[in-house]
C-alpha cells in the first residue's frame, strides 16, 4: 500500500524559486506559516495585533519547520470589511520590521493584492508577494514585484474578498481557471516576473463543491511548469461540510493536505505549521 501511494505522487519538474538572496528548494514540498494581523480572521488561534504575541507566533512556526511566513493584514473571509490602504499598511510595516529584526534570516512574503502595501513591505524586509486578486484590482502590483525582482504568487479569483461569493458561475472550471492562469503568467512575464507560483484559490470565488472538484483537477495545473500552492487550512470547504468550527478543522485540513501533495502541490499554506510538516 505504500509503494502504491508513493506511485500515485506527483512529482512535479519545476523545483525552485529564488527570493531575496535565498534559494528555496521545492523538490521536497514546503510549509507557508500563515501570520494574519488583523483582528477579524475567521480562525480565532489567527487573531492578533500585539508585535509580542506575533513574534511568539512566529517564533514557533519557524522551529517547527515553516520555511515562508505569509504576513496578512486584511482580511480575505467572504464579507470582510474593507480596510484603507494606510491601515493595511499600519499592521504590517511594523509587524514585518519586527519579523526580520528578531529571526533576520525568516523568509517573509507580503499577502496583500495593493502595490503600496507590497512595496512598503519589500523595503522592510519581505521577499515575496503573494496577490489574492492576480493584480485584477491594483495592476500596478506587478511593476513592484518586478522592481525588485521578486516572486509573485498569483492566486485566482473573481472580483474581491467582498463579492467573490456571487462570482461562482464557470462555463468550465478547469478550463476557465487555465485561460485565466495562462493570460496572466504571459502578462507577469512581459513584465520580466519568472517566479510564478500558482496558487487554484481554494475558497475564493468557488463553491463548496467548486472546491473539491478543484482539488480533484489540481495536478492538471502542472502543464504551466509552475510551483503550486495549495491554501487549505481550516477553510470553510472543510469545516462547513462537516458542521463543525475552524478551531476543529486540523483533522480534516491534514487530510486535504494530503490530496494535495500526493497531487504535486509544493508548498502548503497553514495555521498549524508542525502538523503540515510531519505530513510532508
Amino acid at each position: 500500500m505504500q509503494i502504491s501511494n508513493v506511485e500515485d505522487t506527483i512529482f512535479p519538474s519545476n523545483k525552485s524559486i529564488v527570493a531575496g538572496d535565498k534559494f528555496i528548494d521545492l523538490s521536497t514540498p514546503i510549509v507557508m506559516g500563515i501570520v494574519n494581523v488583523t483582528p477579524d480572521s475567521f480562525y480565532s488561534g489567527n487573531r492578533a495585533t500585539s508585535i509580542n504575541i506575533i513574534l511568539e507566533r512566529v517564533k514557533n512556526m519557524l522551529m517547527e519547520g515553516a520555511t515562508i511566513l505569509d504576513i496578512g493584514g486584511y482580511s480575505s473571509r467572504p464579507g470582510a470589511t474593507d480596510i484603507s490602504i494606510q491601515e493595511e499598511t499600519d499592521r504590517v510595516e511594523p509587524v514585518i520590521r519586527a519579523i526580520i529584526r528578531e529571526f533576520p534570516d525568516a523568509t517573509v512574503s507580503i499577502d496583500t493584492f495593493r502595490s503600496h502595501v507590497a512595496k512598503v513591505a519589500i523595503e522592510n524586509g519581505a521577499t515575496i508577494i503573494n496577490d489574492i486578486s492576480g493584480f485584477s484590482i491594483d495592476s500596478q502590483i506587478c511593476d513592484v514585484a518586478a522592481h525588485y525582482k521578486t516572486p509573485y504568487i498569483l492566486m485566482h479569483m473573481i472580483g474581491t474578498p467582498q463579492n467573490m461569493q456571487k462570482n461562482v458561475q464557470y462555463k468550465n472550471l478547469y478550463m476557465d481557471m487555465c485561460k485565466y492562469f495562462s493570460k496572466k503568467i504571459n502578462i507577469l512575464e512581459s513584465k520580466g516576473i519568472h517566479d510564478i507560483i500558482i496558487d487554484p484559490g481554494f475558497g475564493f470565488s468557488k463553491t463548496i463543491d467548486q472546491n473539491y472538484e478543484l482539488l480533484d483537477f489540481l495536478d492538471r495545473f502542472h502543464f504551466l511548469d509552475r510551483p503550486i500552492l495549495a491554501g487549505l487550512s481550516r477553510k470553510s470547504m472543510i469545516y462547513k461540510k462537516l458542521g463543525i468550527l475552524p478551531e476543529q478543522a486540523l483533522e480534516g485540513t491534514i487530510e486535504l493536505n494530503k490530496v494535495a501533495l500526493k497531487k504535486g502541490a509544493q508548498i502548503l499554506r497553514v495555521h498549524d505549521v508542525r502538523e503540515a510538516v510531519e505530513l510532508i
